[in-house]
C-alpha cells in the first residue's frame, strides 16, 4: 500500500473517532435530524431536548464552532419546513434557545442571509425567506435538503446534476496534459481499492470525492470548477448518510480506473463514456437518466 493511502486511511479513522488527523477534511456528513420528516409547529419549543443547547449537538457539528453549529441548526429547521417561510427571527429568542451569545447569533444570520434562506430589513427585522429565494446550489442547502423532507427530490435533482457535469468534465480533462494531476486521480483509484479490500468505506468516501475534484479542476473550466462544490456534496448525500460516499463496489472502482486510462490517452470520447458508465452504476441515477444512445 502506498504512503498516501496509509496516511489517508488514518485520517478518515480519526474523523470517524471525532480526532483530527492530517489532512482531514473541515466538512463532514451528519446524521439524520430527529423528526426530520415530520410537520410540526415552527416555535422553537421543539419535542427534542436535545435541540436546546447548540453545544451538545456534537454529532452534525464536529470542528465547526458554536457560530457553525448555530448556523447547521437554523439552516436544518428552516429547510425542514420547522421554520416557514415570513417567519420572524428574534436574535434575543435565538440567543436564549440555544444559549449563545448575540455575536454569535448575528454571524449564523448572515452566513444564513448570504445563503438566501433569510432576509434583514430595517423596521421588520429577519425573517425566512421562501424557497424560491434559497441559494439551491449551495453545498449546506444541499446536505440540509438531502437529509430533510426534501430528500428523494434533492437526490434527483443532484443526480440529474451531475449526469450534465460530469461527463463533459472527463471530456475536458483529457486535453490537458497535466501529469501531477493525472498521477494523483490514480493514487485516489488506488487508495479506494485499498480501502474497498478492508471494508474502510469512509476513506473510499474521501479519496472518491477528491478523485471527482481533481477531474473537473482537470477540465480547464473554471465555471465547471465553480461546481464542483455541488459534486462534493451530491457523493456526501447519494449513499449512507454516515458514510456519504457512492457504494463501493467493483463496478464503480472499475470504471474510475477507465476514466484515468482514457485520460492518460488523451481520448475524450473514452473518459465521457466510461464517466456515463459510472453515474449508472447506482440505482438512483439509472432511475432518473437514461442510459445514454450509441451513435
Amino acid at each position: 500500500m502506498s504512503t498516501l493511502a496509509q496516511t489517508m486511511m488514518t485520517a478518515a479513522r480519526s474523523a470517524d473517532s471525532g480526532l483530527a488527523g492530517p489532512g482531514e477534511l473541515d466538512r463532514y456528513p451528519y446524521a439524520e435530524a430527529p423528526g426530520a420528516g415530520r410537520v410540526g409547529p415552527p416555535a422553537w419549543e421543539s419535542a427534542d431536548p436535545e435541540l436546546g443547547r447548540v453545544g451538545r449537538r456534537a454529532a452534525g457539528s464536529r470542528g465547526r464552532g458554536l457560530h457553525g453549529q448555530l448556523v447547521q441548526q437554523l439552516g436544518q429547521m428552516i429547510v425542514s419546513g420547522d421554520l416557514g417561510a415570513d417567519r420572524p427571527l428574534v436574535p434575543e429568542e435565538i440567543g436564549q434557545r440555544f444559549e449563545v451569545s448575540r455575536t454569535v447569533v448575528r454571524e449564523s444570520l448572515r452566513v444564513l442571509e448570504a445563503k438566501g434562506l433569510v432576509s434583514a430589513r430595517p423596521n421588520v427585522g429577519t425573517r425566512v425567506r421562501p424557497v424560491s429565494d434559497w441559494n439551491l446550489l449551495d453545498p449546506d442547502i444541499i446536505e440540509w435538503r438531502a437529509f430533510g423532507p426534501q430528500r428523494d427530490d434533492q437526490r434527483r435533482e443532484l443526480s440529474e446534476l451531475r449526469w450534465t457535469i460530469e461527463p463533459l468534465a472527463a471530456r475536458l480533462a483529457a486535453g490537458h496534459g497535466r501529469e501531477e494531476v493525472q498521477q494523483r486521480l490514480g493514487d485516489m483509484v488506488e487508495i479506494m481499492g485499498h480501502s474497498m479490500a478492508q471494508g474502510d468505506s469512509l476513506t473510499f468516501s474521501r479519496a472518491d470525492a477528491e478523485f471527482h475534484a481533481l477531474l473537473i479542476q482537470l477540465a480547464g473550466n473554471r465555471m465547471l470548477e465553480h461546481l464542483s462544490g455541488i459534486v462534493s456534496a451530491a457523493l456526501q448525500v447519494s449513499g449512507n448518510p454516515v458514510t456519504g460516499c457512492d457504494r463501493p463496489n467493483d463496478a464503480s472502482l472499475g470504471h474510475h480506473a477507465r476514466i484515468v486510462e482514457a485520460l492518460a490517452a488523451a481520448d475524450g470520447a473514452a473518459a465521457e463514456a466510461a464517466m456515463r458508465q459510472l453515474l449508472t452504476v447506482h440505482p438512483e441515477v439509472e432511475r432518473v437518466v437514461p442510459a445514454p444512445r450509441e451513435h
